[in-house]
């Protein structure tokens, strides 16, 4: 019963999946993880032998699986906003599944390192046939799409990147990317913050932050952040993890390379990944025009480097949409390939990355962008 929850027309089931790829991993995480798969209506009820296309819905920086059902005022949780569409009977139904790829670190950028894990692995080779053996779903990758925001944008656009044979759609919401404008500016201020606060060390913030309650610290979620980042791009093979920056906030350049190879704009000029992008047959790109990381440039960035790999051929399906009035929202048309849409917010932390202002209207404005993926998987869902 709202505002409290709502009845589901559709299924939602809990699992836990022991994944082989995750035991033993570098930061000792568990190696069972929690998955939610949702089932849309009709699916128990549907002719023998009825399929369905699937969508992989990843989260934010700090995000993991138990936080989809936090609630605010007058706002509904992305599943049931997913569960409301598929219930109206205007989006074809899918199979909907919720990824956890959390980690101590607050997350694991939906890649393989050797400093957190095979996440893009754990992803790829055991999530995806996990689900395939134990619901109908359409087993190819012309059925199957992945989406998500902030971070999970991020591995929305890698994924689809790195494994174009298992996924041939993507849509991304404000997902980390054009790094020079949306994580290099922060340098400066992080390297002030470990000299004033850890004396230039992270191992002694890393330790002073893990014998405290979380976030009681200025600066707490902003320097474990730019580690996870590290952790993610930058780790050597024996785990050492490199940071980006010196002690005066200079970017180390053999660092800073490295980060670049895994931004996506940078990946899209390559030509293995131009073709990956070319072989998508949806690609859905938006985010707030205010976003506290400037990731409206950063989806600019990739939908430009989407264009110039040739990416989404037919006819008529990359265009750009005209900036409309702040909060006007813009739909994408059935079928087409790629849009930017702009609607005026900024990301928040209710199933990811934390806003730097932490104020109150976070939640609301969180559950407002779930109502934008959640929009944004019935599109998908319309060119599975």
């Amino acid at each position: 019963m709202l505002p409290w929850s709502a009845e589901l027309a559709g299924r939602l089931d809990h699992h836990v999946v022991d994944s082989t790829l995750l035991r033993g991993n570098p930061l000792g995480d568990p190696h069972e993880r929690p998955l939610m798969v949702y089932v849309p209506p009709g699916y128990e009820d549907s002719a023998a032998g009825r399929i369905y296309p699937t969508i992989y819905v990843l989260q934010g920086y700090t995000g993991h699986i138990g936080m989809w059902w936090n609630r605010a005022p007058f706002r509904q949780p992305f599943p049931e906003l997913a569960d409301a569409l598929f219930a109206q009977g205007d989006v074809p139904p899918a199979i909907v599944v919720f990824v956890d790829a959390w980690t101590s670190l607050g997350g694991s950028q939906f890649l393989d390192s050797p400093a957190t894990g095979r996440y893009h692995s754990y992803l790829r080779d055991e999530i995806v046939p996990w689900v395939d053996a134990r619901y109908r779903t359409v087993a190819d990758r012309d059925h199957r799409a992945v989406t998500g925001k902030s971070s999970g944008g991020y591995g929305a656009m890698v994924t689809a990147m790195l494994a174009p044979d298992v996924f041939g759609a993507l849509a991304t919401h404000a997902g980390d990317a054009l790094f020079e404008v949306s994580a290099r500016p922060a340098f400066p201020s992080l390297a002030r913050r470990l000299r004033d606060m850890y004396e230039g060390s992270y191992e002694k913030f890393l330790t002073d932050f893990r014998g405290r309650l979380a976030g009681t610290r200025d600066g707490d979620l902003e320097l474990l952040e730019m580690y996870a980042y590290a952790a993610a791009y930058s780790a050597d093979e024996d785990g050492t993890v490199r940071l980006p920056f010196d002690a005066t906030g200079v970017a180390v350049p053999e660092v800073w390379a490295r980060w670049l190879a895994k931004d996506p704009v940078v990946m899209a000029g390559q030509p293995l990944y131009a073709e990956a992008l070319r072989s998508m047959r949806a690609i859905w790109v938006d985010s707030g025009d205010r976003d506290e990381y400037f990731l409206d440039f950063g989806a600019t960035a990739f939908r430009d480097a989407v264009r110039a790999a040739g990416g989404v051929r037919r006819p008529g399906a990359v265009r750009a949409l005209p900036r409309r009035a702040r909060g006007d929202r813009v739909p994408l048309p059935a079928r087409a390939g790629l849009a930017l849409r702009t609607p005026g917010r900024t990301r928040q932390g209710l199933t990811g990355r934390t806003n730097r202002s932490r104020t109150d209207r976070g939640a609301a404005q969180a559950v407002q962008e779930a109502g934008q993926c959640g929009r944004a998987v019935g599109q998908v869902a319309g060119v599975l």
